[in-house]
């Protein structure tokens, strides 16, 4: 089947926080588990510590994701601080050294709908940049598929106003593992703009620019997501970005398409949107399976819709039933079936 608007780039599996919906996220065993399973690329939420080294987290607090709770030493350290317009309580990476974070351990962020995972908890250090990108590489020569990194600067407006700017040392570990060019296995995304607009002064790996269905980047560079998706928004996204990455929600109303996929190829963008996941609470109600919101939809038949719009990737927290569908599409292709 073509595609209705055709890729602009071979497609890609993004493994959303590794095999997130398997192992805790952001572990390296969800990471390798991940690349066992077919992805192409390993996604990791970079925040900084106190002592700035990056490390993999989705948020910067860090409660939900390990142990720290269950150690009397850091109890002081629990607080309240607002975030891009958000106030929260917890325990905050910036607030331990690198040391102190890999005395923690992590644990499964949705045990209500992914029960299982948490046979996991306590397992799992934190991993550091450095570590995963020498797990990429490793993999890689292992494999003999080439593994990338897809890594997302968190909050970078917030780290940059507490004296801990993310941008520069992102960049510098990327060149000191040799990856400077559009060719590297690397994406950067960010649902901010300034900070992608300095990226692509600082270095020539591609750059992905986040989108939310809703609300504006954080760091009120553009008025809202909606705009920046117009033609005109997407033209002026392509001057400093390689592609988006929007919610998949952006791609549908009810069961009919949106233009978004063939508007953003029309301005030379790479479309990857977040995230499939099996779970019946993440999914659309056409592909959910029963009415228990752990239990699995029809995560291939809404990826294989996502394939069908020309999407060129696509994060999921389930990358077999990723590499599943990429292999469908190829071998599709191969065949010369139209």
């Amino acid at each position: 089947m073509t595609p209705a608007s055709p890729r602009l780039s071979p497609l890609i599996v993004i493994a959303h926080r590794g095999a997130s919906g398997l192992r805790p996220e952001h572990t390296l065993a969800a990471y390798s588990l991940a690349i066992d399973q077919g992805a192409d690329f390993i996604e990791p939420d970079l925040v900084p510590t106190r002592d700035d080294v990056l490390v993999a987290r989705h948020e910067n607090n860090i409660a939900d994701t390990t142990n720290v709770a269950d150690h009397p030493e850091f109890a002081s350290r629990k607080t309240t601080k607002t975030i891009d317009g958000q106030t929260m309580t917890g325990w905050f990476v910036e607030d331990f050294t690198l040391a102190e974070l890999k005395t923690l351990r992590a644990k499964e962020r949705l045990p209500k709908l992914r029960p299982t995972n948490t046979a996991y908890d306590g397992q799992f250090q934190i991993p550091t940049l450095a570590e995963i990108i020498a797990l990429a590489k490793r993999r890689t020569v292992e494999t003999g598929r080439t593994i990338g990194i897809y890594p997302e600067t968190k909050h970078p407006t917030y780290f940059a106003k507490i004296g801990h700017p993310t941008d520069a040392k992102l960049v510098a570990e990327l060149r000191e593992a040799g990856w400077d060019s559009a060719k590297a296995p690397v994406f950067i995304q960010s649902f901010e703009v300034a900070n992608l607009q300095r990226l692509h002064k600082m270095t020539k790996v591609r750059l992905i620019q986040l989108m939310a269905g809703e609300g504006a980047p954080a760091d009120g560079a553009q008025p809202s997501y909606a705009a920046m998706i117009t033609p005109a928004g997407l033209k002026a996204v392509a001057a400093y970005a390689y592609g988006i990455g929007p919610d998949k929600a952006m791609l549908w109303t009810d069961a009919t398409p949106t233009t978004l996929v063939a508007d953003a190829h029309a301005a030379g963008l790479r479309v990857h949107p977040w995230t499939y996941r099996t779970e019946n609470y993440f999914e659309p109600t056409r592909f959910r399976r029963g009415s228990d919101p752990a239990a699995h939809g029809d995560i291939a038949a809404e990826i294989d819709a996502g394939l069908a719009q020309g999407i060129d990737g696509f994060f999921t927290d389930f990358p077999l039933y990723g590499s599943q569908a990429r292999d469908r599409d190829q071998g599709t292709a191969r065949a010369g079936v139209k």
